[in-house]
């Protein structure tokens, strides 16, 4: 069975920081483009952050660059999303999806292109 598990949510203060991963179970990530997306609660799910299958090219949305870094282990089978300097506005449930592109050297912040999806976990960025 082909599953995708975030981990890594929880609850931090404004400033500060949080590593989400995602696991790949029953296929290897090697050959997908991995994307973070997020859903807001009375909002739109969106792009946030993708890597490339070949870890070559990265994409992010404008409201974390600079904040937020993709990164991913093919030999851990693991995408990581590392966010510092977290904002309110930044509170979410976040996905992790798998897109098989023919071109290993791109990725796309589109939801349409994402095959997989995880479970999708929570970020509360609060005092």
């Amino acid at each position: 069975q082909l599953q995708l598990v975030e981990s890594g949510g929880g609850l931090v203060q404004p400033g500060g920081s949080l590593r989400l991963s995602c696991a790949a179970s029953g296929f290897t990530l090697d050959y997908y483009a991995i994307g973070w997306f997020r859903q807001a609660p009375g909002k739109e799910r969106e792009g946030v952050s993708c890597i490339s299958s070949n870890g070559a090219n990265t994409n992010y949305a404008d409201s974390v660059k600079g904040r937020f870094t993709i990164s991913r282990d093919n030999a851990k089978n693991t995408v990581y999303l590392q966010m510092n300097s977290l904002k309110p506005e930044d509170t979410a449930v976040y996905y992790c999806a798998a897109s098989r592109l023919y071109n290993r050297g791109n990725c796309y912040l589109t939801k349409g292109l994402y095959n997989y999806w995880g479970q999708g976990t929570q970020i509360t960025v609060s005092s």
